[in-house]
């Protein structure tokens, strides 16, 4: 049996985040995905790749979870960026209707390449709503630091703190994604489960063709769950499944590129018969 997974995000329209990163990435895994689209965020390559974020309409997002959820209980799940207030309300409802398990809550704040929050109040009802009932979060580490309310975090023993100040706001692990922020030789993880910290470390590739790479991580984390995995060889897996996408990163446009979410498998390989 397909394992069924679903991501609660936003559409990114460049391809390369947010729900189509997710279904993306839950296909390479093997899974069958679902979505519900909590808003659309486009850019305007006439002002500079500019971001606009569209929130749907919250009963929208109601409808689509219910159709999600018409064949019961999914295998897991994972949110990212939430338009609304009432959106995490809606699916925080849909989490306890079906006591869903398995559940990655991607604390997303921000798009990349703006330095504006998403709305804070939408930020603190995902820590009141969905925090609480994630199996695991990921936040990078600006938002790990918005979470643990720290601040900056430049080294590993911060990570550390950051880890346990975020667990005790509900979730069961934390992942804290170090990646070029940390100024250290390697792409550096902490993961801590309330009682062990791990520490994962991988080449870190200098590159500027890495948008994704954040909802990338997550969706692999759910698929892996969803699978059978325990929750630190879901991220461990995920961690390589990353690295190779972004090592096999592609310019997109004249403003970034993205990871590849098929390096892993070698997916440009496949359908070659002619």
């Amino acid at each position: 049996m397909i394992k069924k997974v679903l991501t609660v995000a936003g559409s990114d329209s460049s391809g390369g985040a947010g729900i189509q990163a997710d279904l993306k990435t839950f296909e390479e895994y093997g899974t069958f995905g679902f979505s519900a689209l909590t808003s659309i965020v486009t850019m305007d390559p006439d002002e500079d790749w500019s971001h606009l974020v569209t929130p749907i309409d919250p009963d929208l997002v109601d409808k689509q979870l219910k159709t999600i959820f018409a064949g019961g209980a999914l295998d897991a799940m994972k949110t990212g960026m939430l338009g609304t207030i009432e959106a995490i309300e809606i699916t925080r409802k849909y989490i306890d209707s079906f006591d869903m398990q398995n559940i990655v809550i991607d604390p997303v704040m921000a798009c990349k390449g703006t330095s504006e929050l998403l709305q804070p109040e939408n930020v603190a009802a995902m820590t009141r709503l969905l925090l609480p009932k994630a199996t695991i979060t990921t936040p990078n580490l600006v938002e790990a630091g918005i979470l643990s309310e720290m601040g900056d975090l430049t080294s590993i023993d911060q990570m550390k703190e950051a880890a346990k100040k975020i667990r005790l706001l509900g979730p069961k692990n934390v992942v804290i994604k170090g990646g070029h922020r940390l100024q250290t030789e390697q792409a550096i993880d902490v993961f801590y489960d309330g009682s062990d910290f791990t520490v994962l470390e991988a080449e870190l590739v200098p590159t500027d063709f890495n948008h994704g790479a954040g909802c990338t991580f997550a969706a692999a984390v759910t698929a892996g769950l969803a699978k059978g995995y325990s929750v630190v060889d879901a991220v461990s897996l995920a961690k390589k499944f990353v690295q190779a996408a972004i090592k096999n990163g592609q310019q997109i446009n004249p403003f970034l590129g993205h990871v590849w979410h098929g390096a892993y498998n070698q997916a440009e390989n496949r359908m070659n018969e002619k």
